[in-house]
């Protein structure tokens, strides 16, 4: 399930009550240098990097009509030896956790992983992600 984690903190530099603008101002801040792990497991729950990929920062876009955030990360593929099966995407302060999978329709995964992720060692990985502020700035006023 996709969890959001370190709004709060992000959420520490805007005033109250949280507004779209400033929230988005803040993420486009925080994810700078963001990166998306992609993990795989092998025996009792451990975590094995799959993929590491990092933003493209020129596809970093606030759209301001649609209150979302665009962006795309793109790296290599580093291990082959199992299936993705979660993700992370970190920025400095705010970070999304969840499920992942290269196959779509999926039941219970957040993230399909683009056709760029072929599960072949050295081959470059692209994914994209929107984030939309509106659910994100109810749960920021909401933190007090």
């Amino acid at each position: 399930m996709k969890q959001i984690h370190g709004l709060e903190k992000l959420c520490e530099s805007v005033r109250r009550p949280v507004i779209a603008s400033q929230l988005a101002q803040a993420l486009l801040d925080d994810l700078q240098h963001c990166r998306c792990l992609i993990y795989g497991c092998i025996g009792d729950d451990e975590q094995i990097v799959l993929a590491e990929l990092p933003l493209l920062p020129e596809t970093l876009n606030y759209e301001m009509f649609d209150q979302r955030i665009d962006f795309n990360v793109a790296g290599p593929i580093l291990r082959d030896d199992c299936v993705p099966l979660t993700y992370r995407l970190s920025g400095d302060k705010f970070s999304i956790t969840g499920r992942c999978s290269m196959i779509a329709r999926v039941c219970g995964v957040d993230l399909y992983l683009h056709s760029s992720y072929t599960g072949v060692v050295g081959d470059i990985a692209r994914q994209r992600f929107s984030i939309t502020l509106s659910a994100l700035v109810k749960r920021a006023n909401a933190l007090r």
